[in-house]
Protein backbone atom coordinates (compact mmCIF):
# COMPACT_ATOMS: atom_id res chain seq x y z
CA UNK A 1 0.00 0.00 0.00
CA UNK A 2 1.53 3.39 -0.97
CA UNK A 3 1.10 6.07 2.11
CA UNK A 4 0.25 9.87 1.96
CA UNK A 5 3.28 12.14 2.99
CA UNK A 6 0.77 13.16 6.24
CA UNK A 7 1.56 9.47 7.51
CA UNK A 8 5.19 9.69 7.11
CA UNK A 9 5.33 13.17 8.72
CA UNK A 10 3.59 12.69 11.46
CA UNK A 11 5.39 9.05 12.41
CA UNK A 12 9.20 10.30 11.31
CA UNK A 13 8.67 13.27 13.93
CA UNK A 14 8.34 10.05 16.39
CA UNK A 15 11.61 9.40 18.53
CA UNK A 16 14.34 7.13 17.42
CA UNK A 17 13.40 5.61 14.01
CA UNK A 18 15.83 2.83 12.86
CA UNK A 19 16.27 3.52 8.91
CA UNK A 20 18.02 0.89 6.92
CA UNK A 21 19.82 1.53 3.49
CA UNK A 22 20.90 -1.27 0.84
CA UNK A 23 21.33 -1.96 -2.45
CA UNK A 24 18.20 -4.44 -2.69
CA UNK A 25 15.66 -4.51 0.02
CA UNK A 26 14.98 -7.07 1.94
CA UNK A 27 10.90 -8.36 2.30
CA UNK A 28 9.78 -8.20 5.92
CA UNK A 29 8.12 -11.41 6.08
CA UNK A 30 9.96 -13.85 3.85
CA UNK A 31 12.93 -12.80 4.26
CA UNK A 32 13.16 -12.62 8.39
CA UNK A 33 12.44 -16.15 7.37
CA UNK A 34 15.26 -16.82 5.68
CA UNK A 35 17.71 -15.19 8.18
CA UNK A 36 19.98 -12.23 7.54
CA UNK A 37 19.80 -8.58 8.03
CA UNK A 38 15.80 -8.58 8.04
CA UNK A 39 16.39 -10.99 11.09
CA UNK A 40 19.12 -8.04 12.60
CA UNK A 41 16.74 -5.26 12.08
CA UNK A 42 13.50 -6.83 11.95
CA UNK A 43 12.46 -5.73 15.45
CA UNK A 44 13.69 -2.60 16.18
CA UNK A 45 11.83 -1.68 12.63
CA UNK A 46 8.71 -2.80 14.05
CA UNK A 47 9.57 -1.14 17.40
CA UNK A 48 10.00 2.08 15.88
CA UNK A 49 8.03 2.98 12.78
CA UNK A 50 11.16 2.70 10.69
CA UNK A 51 12.04 2.18 6.87
CA UNK A 52 14.05 0.39 4.94
CA UNK A 53 15.28 2.24 1.71
CA UNK A 54 16.98 0.93 -1.37
CA UNK A 55 16.73 -0.04 -5.04
CA UNK A 56 13.51 -2.06 -6.47
CA UNK A 57 15.43 -4.16 -8.78
CA UNK A 58 13.83 -2.70 -11.49
CA UNK A 59 14.72 -0.83 -14.40
CA UNK A 60 13.16 1.86 -16.36
CA UNK A 61 13.02 3.93 -18.91
CA UNK A 62 10.13 5.83 -17.56
CA UNK A 63 11.25 8.79 -15.74
CA UNK A 64 8.72 9.19 -13.32
CA UNK A 65 9.45 5.65 -12.19
CA UNK A 66 12.87 7.39 -10.86
CA UNK A 67 10.64 8.71 -7.82
CA UNK A 68 10.19 6.83 -4.45
CA UNK A 69 7.58 4.72 -4.30
CA UNK A 70 6.45 4.03 -0.25
CA UNK A 71 4.43 0.78 1.10
CA UNK A 72 3.64 0.35 4.85
CA UNK A 73 4.37 -3.45 5.37
CA UNK A 74 3.96 -4.66 9.14
CA UNK A 75 4.59 -1.40 10.67
CA UNK A 76 7.45 -1.06 8.29
CA UNK A 77 8.17 1.68 5.53
CA UNK A 78 9.66 0.17 2.25
CA UNK A 79 10.93 2.96 0.14
CA UNK A 80 12.50 1.60 -3.12
CA UNK A 81 13.42 3.33 -6.22
CA UNK A 82 14.22 2.18 -9.68
CA UNK A 83 17.27 2.42 -11.74
CA UNK A 84 17.64 3.25 -15.61
CA UNK A 85 19.52 0.68 -17.45
CA UNK A 86 22.28 2.85 -18.05
CA UNK A 87 22.82 3.21 -13.93
CA UNK A 88 22.51 -0.10 -13.66
CA UNK A 89 25.35 -1.21 -15.97
CA UNK A 90 27.71 2.25 -14.64
CA UNK A 91 26.59 1.82 -10.87
CA UNK A 92 26.32 -1.77 -10.30
CA UNK A 93 27.32 -4.46 -13.20
CA UNK A 94 30.28 -1.64 -13.71
CA UNK A 95 31.56 0.03 -10.84
CA UNK A 96 30.42 -2.02 -7.79
CA UNK A 97 31.24 -5.81 -9.60
CA UNK A 98 33.88 -5.18 -11.55
CA UNK A 99 35.78 -2.12 -9.49
CA UNK A 100 35.13 -2.56 -5.87
CA UNK A 101 33.81 -6.33 -5.36
CA UNK A 102 37.32 -7.45 -6.76
CA UNK A 103 39.44 -4.96 -5.20
CA UNK A 104 38.13 -5.86 -1.65
CA UNK A 105 38.59 -9.25 -2.03
CA UNK A 106 42.34 -8.56 -3.12
CA UNK A 107 41.61 -9.41 -6.78
CA UNK A 108 43.71 -6.35 -8.07
CA UNK A 109 43.99 -8.40 -11.32
CA UNK A 110 40.22 -8.33 -12.10
CA UNK A 111 39.41 -4.67 -11.69
CA UNK A 112 37.98 -3.05 -14.52
CA UNK A 113 37.81 0.57 -14.14
CA UNK A 114 35.89 3.11 -16.48
CA UNK A 115 35.41 6.80 -15.80
CA UNK A 116 31.85 6.52 -16.66
CA UNK A 117 31.43 3.36 -14.24
CA UNK A 118 32.45 6.14 -11.40
CA UNK A 119 30.71 8.68 -12.74
CA UNK A 120 27.02 6.80 -12.58
CA UNK A 121 27.93 4.84 -9.71
CA UNK A 122 28.08 8.56 -7.88
CA UNK A 123 24.78 9.58 -9.32
CA UNK A 124 23.13 6.73 -8.17
CA UNK A 125 23.85 7.22 -4.93
CA UNK A 126 23.40 10.94 -4.74
CA UNK A 127 20.18 10.70 -6.38
CA UNK A 128 19.14 7.77 -3.68
CA UNK A 129 20.58 10.23 -0.91
CA UNK A 130 18.34 13.13 -2.08
CA UNK A 131 15.60 11.31 -2.32
CA UNK A 132 16.08 9.44 1.24
CA UNK A 133 16.77 13.00 3.04
CA UNK A 134 13.01 14.01 2.22
CA UNK A 135 11.61 10.73 3.73
CA UNK A 136 14.44 11.37 7.18
CA UNK A 137 13.16 12.28 10.27
CA UNK A 138 15.13 14.40 13.26
CA UNK A 139 15.49 11.93 15.48
CA UNK A 140 16.38 8.81 12.90
CA UNK A 141 19.28 6.75 13.16
CA UNK A 142 20.41 5.44 10.18
CA UNK A 143 22.50 2.33 8.87
CA UNK A 144 23.85 2.13 5.50
CA UNK A 145 25.12 -1.35 4.10
CA UNK A 146 27.93 -2.50 1.72
CA UNK A 147 29.98 -1.69 -0.79
CA UNK A 148 27.44 0.13 -3.15
CA UNK A 149 26.28 2.93 -1.04
CA UNK A 150 30.01 4.30 -0.09
CA UNK A 151 28.95 8.02 -0.52
CA UNK A 152 26.13 7.73 0.61
CA UNK A 153 26.82 9.56 4.10
CA UNK A 154 28.25 12.27 2.69
CA UNK A 155 25.48 12.65 0.11
CA UNK A 156 23.14 13.16 2.56
CA UNK A 157 25.31 15.82 4.97
CA UNK A 158 25.08 18.05 1.46
CA UNK A 159 21.49 17.81 2.72
CA UNK A 160 22.22 18.85 6.35
CA UNK A 161 21.13 15.69 7.60
CA UNK A 162 22.74 15.55 10.95
CA UNK A 163 21.58 12.54 12.57
CA UNK A 164 24.13 9.61 13.33
CA UNK A 165 24.82 7.69 10.21
CA UNK A 166 26.61 4.01 10.38
CA UNK A 167 28.37 2.30 7.83
CA UNK A 168 28.71 -1.46 7.42
CA UNK A 169 31.41 -3.10 5.12
CA UNK A 170 29.63 -7.47 4.73
CA UNK A 171 32.97 -7.68 2.56
CA UNK A 172 37.00 -7.55 3.17
CA UNK A 173 38.72 -4.51 3.35
CA UNK A 174 42.52 -4.95 2.12
CA UNK A 175 45.35 -3.35 3.20
CA UNK A 176 46.72 0.41 1.98
CA UNK A 177 49.09 -0.55 -0.67
CA UNK A 178 45.99 -2.94 -2.37
CA UNK A 179 43.48 0.08 -2.31
CA UNK A 180 45.51 2.47 -3.79
CA UNK A 181 45.97 0.74 -6.88
CA UNK A 182 42.11 2.04 -7.67
CA UNK A 183 41.81 5.20 -9.81
CA UNK A 184 40.37 7.59 -7.86
CA UNK A 185 40.63 5.69 -4.49
CA UNK A 186 40.96 8.93 -2.58
CA UNK A 187 37.78 10.45 -3.84
CA UNK A 188 35.41 7.48 -3.05
CA UNK A 189 37.15 6.21 0.06
CA UNK A 190 37.32 9.86 1.85
CA UNK A 191 33.46 9.68 1.94
CA UNK A 192 33.32 7.28 4.76
CA UNK A 193 34.96 9.94 6.95
CA UNK A 194 31.42 11.24 6.60
CA UNK A 195 30.04 8.68 9.10
CA UNK A 196 29.91 8.84 12.31
CA UNK A 197 30.67 4.29 12.78
CA UNK A 198 32.38 2.28 10.72
CA UNK A 199 31.90 -1.46 11.34
CA UNK A 200 33.88 -3.72 10.17
CA UNK A 201 33.76 -8.10 9.83
CA UNK A 202 37.14 -8.66 11.13
CA UNK A 203 39.67 -6.52 13.33
CA UNK A 204 42.18 -7.01 10.30
CA UNK A 205 39.95 -5.50 8.40
CA UNK A 206 39.42 -2.53 10.57
CA UNK A 207 43.21 -2.04 11.40
CA UNK A 208 43.35 -1.92 7.39
CA UNK A 209 40.82 0.75 7.09
CA UNK A 210 42.70 3.13 10.02
CA UNK A 211 45.82 2.39 8.70
CA UNK A 212 44.63 3.71 5.06
CA UNK A 213 42.72 6.53 6.53
CA UNK A 214 46.05 7.33 8.42
CA UNK A 215 48.59 6.87 5.51
CA UNK A 216 46.02 8.07 2.81
CA UNK A 217 43.73 10.67 3.94
CA UNK A 218 45.73 11.87 6.16
CA UNK A 219 43.49 11.25 9.26
CA UNK A 220 45.06 11.12 12.68
CA UNK A 221 44.32 8.18 15.37
CA UNK A 222 43.11 9.28 19.10
CA UNK A 223 43.19 7.18 22.06
CA UNK A 224 40.02 5.84 21.78
CA UNK A 225 40.77 4.06 18.18
CA UNK A 226 38.59 6.44 16.47
CA UNK A 227 39.85 8.68 13.17
CA UNK A 228 40.41 12.41 13.15
CA UNK A 229 40.60 14.74 10.15
CA UNK A 230 40.45 18.53 9.79
CA UNK A 231 36.32 18.39 10.03
CA UNK A 232 35.20 15.32 10.87
CA UNK A 233 35.42 12.33 13.61
CA UNK A 234 34.55 8.76 12.83
CA UNK A 235 34.65 5.35 15.18
CA UNK A 236 35.69 2.66 13.66
CA UNK A 237 35.55 -1.15 15.07
CA UNK A 238 35.00 -4.77 14.43
CA UNK A 239 31.42 -5.93 14.71
CA UNK A 240 31.55 -9.99 13.20
CA UNK A 241 28.42 -10.29 11.67
CA UNK A 242 26.33 -13.12 13.31
CA UNK A 243 23.08 -15.84 12.27
CA UNK A 244 19.70 -16.59 13.88
CA UNK A 245 21.16 -19.36 15.49
CA UNK A 246 17.86 -20.58 16.99
CA UNK A 247 15.45 -20.23 13.78
CA UNK A 248 18.47 -22.62 11.34
CA UNK A 249 18.89 -25.05 13.96
CA UNK A 250 14.58 -25.49 14.15
CA UNK A 251 15.46 -25.85 10.29
CA UNK A 252 18.13 -28.73 10.73
CA UNK A 253 15.85 -30.69 13.20
CA UNK A 254 12.03 -30.10 11.69
CA UNK A 255 10.12 -33.28 9.97
CA UNK A 256 11.34 -32.00 6.68
CA UNK A 257 14.73 -31.93 7.43
CA UNK A 258 14.49 -35.27 8.78
CA UNK A 259 12.71 -36.13 5.23
CA UNK A 260 15.75 -34.90 3.48
CA UNK A 261 18.61 -36.69 5.92
CA UNK A 262 17.26 -40.08 5.33
CA UNK A 263 16.89 -39.64 1.31
CA UNK A 264 20.53 -38.09 1.33
CA UNK A 265 21.76 -41.35 2.85
CA UNK A 266 19.86 -43.76 0.95
CA UNK A 267 21.00 -41.81 -1.80
CA UNK A 268 25.11 -42.19 -0.69
CA UNK A 269 24.67 -45.21 1.56
CA UNK A 270 27.08 -45.53 3.94
CA UNK A 271 29.68 -42.94 2.28
CA UNK A 272 30.89 -40.04 4.47
CA UNK A 273 29.88 -36.76 2.83
CA UNK A 274 30.94 -33.67 2.29
CA UNK A 275 29.74 -30.60 1.99
CA UNK A 276 30.42 -27.29 -0.25
CA UNK A 277 27.92 -24.68 -0.53
CA UNK A 278 28.84 -21.57 -2.39
CA UNK A 279 27.61 -19.11 -5.31
CA UNK A 280 29.45 -18.91 -8.13
CA UNK A 281 32.47 -16.42 -7.11
CA UNK A 282 36.51 -16.02 -8.02
CA UNK A 283 36.49 -15.67 -4.24
CA UNK A 284 35.37 -18.85 -3.26
CA UNK A 285 38.31 -20.51 -4.19
CA UNK A 286 35.88 -23.09 -6.04
CA UNK A 287 38.17 -24.59 -8.50
CA UNK A 288 41.12 -25.22 -5.63
CA UNK A 289 38.61 -26.97 -3.73
CA UNK A 290 38.23 -29.00 -6.38
CA UNK A 291 42.06 -29.57 -7.09
CA UNK A 292 42.36 -30.52 -3.00
CA UNK A 293 39.36 -33.22 -2.81
CA UNK A 294 40.74 -34.57 -6.30
CA UNK A 295 44.62 -34.67 -4.61
CA UNK A 296 42.56 -36.06 -1.54
CA UNK A 297 41.44 -39.17 -3.44
CA UNK A 298 44.77 -39.37 -4.88
CA UNK A 299 47.22 -39.47 -1.62
CA UNK A 300 44.67 -41.40 0.53
CA UNK A 301 43.46 -43.92 -1.43
CA UNK A 302 41.73 -45.53 1.09
CA UNK A 303 39.11 -43.19 0.72
CA UNK A 304 38.23 -44.03 -2.80
CA UNK A 305 33.97 -45.05 -2.40
CA UNK A 306 33.71 -44.22 0.95
CA UNK A 307 33.43 -40.60 0.33
CA UNK A 308 31.20 -38.10 -1.55
CA UNK A 309 31.96 -34.78 -2.42
CA UNK A 310 28.51 -32.55 -2.96
CA UNK A 311 29.45 -28.88 -4.51
CA UNK A 312 26.21 -26.49 -4.41
CA UNK A 313 26.76 -23.85 -6.30
CA UNK A 314 24.19 -20.93 -7.71
CA UNK A 315 25.00 -19.36 -10.88
CA UNK A 316 26.01 -15.66 -9.76
CA UNK A 317 27.26 -12.63 -12.41
CA UNK A 318 27.47 -15.42 -15.64
CA UNK A 319 27.10 -12.22 -17.90
CA UNK A 320 30.82 -11.56 -16.58
CA UNK A 321 33.52 -13.14 -18.40
CA UNK A 322 35.30 -14.18 -15.17
CA UNK A 323 32.50 -15.98 -13.90
CA UNK A 324 32.35 -18.04 -16.75
CA UNK A 325 35.50 -18.82 -16.53
CA UNK A 326 35.09 -20.49 -12.65
CA UNK A 327 32.32 -22.10 -14.18
CA UNK A 328 33.89 -23.65 -17.45
CA UNK A 329 37.01 -24.72 -15.17
CA UNK A 330 34.50 -26.32 -12.39
CA UNK A 331 32.78 -28.33 -15.40
CA UNK A 332 36.10 -29.54 -16.24
CA UNK A 333 37.68 -30.76 -12.78
CA UNK A 334 34.26 -32.14 -11.96
CA UNK A 335 34.55 -34.28 -15.14
CA UNK A 336 38.43 -35.12 -14.38
CA UNK A 337 37.66 -36.68 -11.10
CA UNK A 338 34.91 -38.17 -12.00
CA UNK A 339 36.58 -39.56 -14.86
CA UNK A 340 39.78 -40.80 -12.78
CA UNK A 341 38.40 -42.18 -9.98
CA UNK A 342 34.29 -42.82 -10.41
CA UNK A 343 33.07 -46.35 -10.18
CA UNK A 344 29.66 -47.90 -11.85
CA UNK A 345 28.18 -47.58 -8.59
CA UNK A 346 30.44 -44.17 -7.00
CA UNK A 347 30.25 -40.90 -8.43
CA UNK A 348 33.22 -38.70 -6.19
CA UNK A 349 31.88 -35.46 -7.05
CA UNK A 350 27.98 -34.63 -7.06
CA UNK A 351 27.62 -30.69 -8.94
CA UNK A 352 24.67 -29.02 -8.43
CA UNK A 353 25.02 -25.54 -10.69
CA UNK A 354 21.71 -24.68 -8.83
CA UNK A 355 20.37 -22.59 -5.77
CA UNK A 356 18.68 -25.18 -3.02
CA UNK A 357 16.07 -23.82 -0.55
CA UNK A 358 17.50 -23.16 2.68
CA UNK A 359 15.54 -26.58 4.49
CA UNK A 360 17.47 -28.62 2.75
CA UNK A 361 20.53 -26.59 2.98
CA UNK A 362 20.09 -27.42 6.74
CA UNK A 363 19.41 -31.15 5.91
CA UNK A 364 22.26 -31.36 3.92
CA UNK A 365 24.85 -29.62 6.58
CA UNK A 366 23.63 -31.84 8.95
CA UNK A 367 23.90 -35.13 6.73
CA UNK A 368 27.10 -34.06 6.55
CA UNK A 369 30.39 -35.48 8.00
CA UNK A 370 33.14 -32.57 6.82
CA UNK A 371 32.02 -29.00 5.79
CA UNK A 372 34.63 -27.74 3.48
CA UNK A 373 34.55 -23.57 3.90
CA UNK A 374 37.13 -22.96 1.93
CA UNK A 375 37.09 -18.89 0.00
CA UNK A 376 40.10 -17.34 -1.15
CA UNK A 377 38.98 -14.34 0.91
CA UNK A 378 35.75 -14.02 2.35
CA UNK A 379 34.26 -10.94 4.82
CA UNK A 380 32.60 -13.19 7.00
CA UNK A 381 30.99 -16.15 5.69
CA UNK A 382 28.00 -17.06 7.31
CA UNK A 383 28.04 -20.75 6.06
CA UNK A 384 30.34 -21.98 8.54
CA UNK A 385 28.44 -21.03 11.21
CA UNK A 386 25.18 -22.28 9.67
CA UNK A 387 26.92 -25.80 9.10
CA UNK A 388 28.53 -25.49 12.67
CA UNK A 389 24.50 -25.20 13.95
CA UNK A 390 23.11 -27.51 11.83
CA UNK A 391 25.07 -30.38 13.69
CA UNK A 392 23.68 -33.20 15.82
CA UNK A 393 25.53 -32.33 18.92
CA UNK A 394 26.01 -36.18 19.63
CA UNK A 395 27.68 -36.83 16.56
CA UNK A 396 28.76 -33.51 15.04
CA UNK A 397 30.69 -33.39 11.26
CA UNK A 398 33.78 -31.98 11.27
CA UNK A 399 34.49 -27.17 9.87
CA UNK A 400 37.46 -27.45 7.36
CA UNK A 401 37.80 -23.44 7.39
CA UNK A 402 39.69 -20.92 4.78
CA UNK A 403 41.98 -18.81 7.52
CA UNK A 404 41.05 -15.89 5.00
CA UNK A 405 37.55 -16.21 5.29
CA UNK A 406 36.37 -13.60 8.47
CA UNK A 407 34.90 -16.13 10.43
CA UNK A 408 38.20 -17.76 10.95
CA UNK A 409 39.01 -14.85 13.26
CA UNK A 410 36.78 -16.62 16.04
CA UNK A 411 36.26 -19.85 15.17
CA UNK A 412 39.79 -21.40 15.69
CA UNK A 413 38.85 -24.61 16.61
CA UNK A 414 38.04 -25.34 12.81
CA UNK A 415 40.51 -27.42 11.06
CA UNK A 416 42.45 -23.78 9.68
CA UNK A 417 44.01 -24.12 6.41
CA UNK A 418 45.17 -22.37 3.41
CA UNK A 419 42.94 -22.72 0.17
CA UNK A 420 45.86 -22.42 -1.83
CA UNK A 421 47.49 -25.27 -0.42
CA UNK A 422 45.82 -28.49 -2.13
CA UNK A 423 48.22 -30.86 -0.18
CA UNK A 424 47.02 -28.84 3.15
CA UNK A 425 43.44 -29.02 2.47
CA UNK A 426 43.95 -32.64 1.54
CA UNK A 427 45.44 -33.43 4.77
CA UNK A 428 42.55 -31.84 6.66
CA UNK A 429 39.92 -33.78 4.77
CA UNK A 430 41.77 -37.42 5.89
CA UNK A 431 41.93 -35.68 9.05
CA UNK A 432 38.32 -35.16 9.43
CA UNK A 433 36.77 -37.77 8.15
CA UNK A 434 38.95 -39.71 10.22
CA UNK A 435 38.71 -37.58 13.42
CA UNK A 436 37.77 -39.95 16.78
CA UNK A 437 33.86 -38.76 18.08
CA UNK A 438 35.55 -37.21 21.66
CA UNK A 439 37.41 -34.49 19.28
CA UNK A 440 34.61 -34.05 17.00
CA UNK A 441 32.32 -33.40 20.07
CA UNK A 442 35.10 -30.85 22.02
CA UNK A 443 35.40 -28.81 18.47
CA UNK A 444 31.88 -28.81 18.05
CA UNK A 445 30.85 -27.47 21.54
CA UNK A 446 33.71 -24.79 21.36
CA UNK A 447 32.35 -23.49 18.16
CA UNK A 448 28.88 -23.38 18.75
CA UNK A 449 29.63 -21.77 22.01
CA UNK A 450 31.23 -18.83 20.39
CA UNK A 451 28.50 -18.56 17.64
CA UNK A 452 25.71 -18.62 19.90
CA UNK A 453 27.10 -15.67 21.78
CA UNK A 454 28.18 -13.47 18.72
CA UNK A 455 24.49 -14.24 17.15
CA UNK A 456 22.88 -11.66 14.45
CA UNK A 457 21.17 -10.11 17.60
CA UNK A 458 23.83 -9.63 19.08
CA UNK A 459 26.08 -8.42 16.33
CA UNK A 460 22.94 -5.76 15.38
CA UNK A 461 22.56 -4.94 19.19
CA UNK A 462 26.21 -4.09 19.11
CA UNK A 463 26.84 -1.90 16.25
CA UNK A 464 23.43 0.16 17.23
CA UNK A 465 24.65 0.78 20.48
CA UNK A 466 27.64 2.43 19.73
CA UNK A 467 25.98 4.55 17.01
CA UNK A 468 23.80 6.03 19.27
CA UNK A 469 27.00 6.52 21.66
CA UNK A 470 28.84 8.16 18.96
CA UNK A 471 26.43 11.10 18.71
CA UNK A 472 26.23 12.39 22.76
CA UNK A 473 23.32 14.11 23.42
CA UNK A 474 21.29 13.36 20.24
CA UNK A 475 17.38 13.04 21.09
CA UNK A 476 16.72 9.71 19.40
CA UNK A 477 16.89 6.22 21.16
CA UNK A 478 16.02 3.21 20.15
CA UNK A 479 14.80 -0.23 22.18
CA UNK A 480 17.60 -2.20 22.12
CA UNK A 481 17.51 -3.67 26.05
CA UNK A 482 17.73 -7.36 25.80
CA UNK A 483 18.41 -7.57 29.65
CA UNK A 484 15.53 -10.24 29.77
CA UNK A 485 17.46 -12.81 27.27
CA UNK A 486 18.38 -15.93 28.95
CA UNK A 487 22.67 -15.45 29.47
CA UNK A 488 24.52 -16.33 26.67
CA UNK A 489 28.21 -19.03 27.54
CA UNK A 490 31.16 -17.26 27.64
CA UNK A 491 33.35 -18.04 25.17
CA UNK A 492 36.24 -20.29 25.57
CA UNK A 493 40.08 -19.55 24.48
CA UNK A 494 40.64 -21.34 21.24
CA UNK A 495 43.38 -23.06 21.69
CA UNK A 496 45.97 -22.74 18.80
CA UNK A 497 45.02 -23.59 15.37
CA UNK A 498 44.80 -26.65 13.96
CA UNK A 499 46.07 -27.56 10.00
Amino acid sequence: MVTGKTGIRKDRERAGRLVVVSNRVADPKRDRKAGGLAVAVGETLEATGGGWFGWSGEVTPDAHKLKPVIRLVDGIYIVTIDLTSEELDGYYFGFSNQCLWPLLHYRVDLVHFEQKYYDKYKIVNRRFASALAKFLGPNDIIWIHDLHLIPMAAELRQHRCKQPIGFFLHVPFPPPEVVATLPRHHDLFKDLMAYDLLGFQTQRDARCFRTYAMQELGAKRLEDGSLETADRRVQCDAFPAGIDVDSFAELSTNAEARKQIAFLRESIGKRALVVGVDRLDYSKGLTQRLTAYGEFLRRYPENRNKVVLMQVTPPSRETLESYARIRRELDRLEGAINGEFGEMNWTPVRYLRRAISRSRLAALYRASRVGLVTPLRDGMNLVAKEYVVAQDESDPGVLILSRFAGAAESMGRALIVNPYDVEQVAYALQMAIHMPLEERRERHQALLATIKKEDVHAWSRAFLTRLQEARPGFGGTLPLDRSNEPSRPARKKAPPKAS
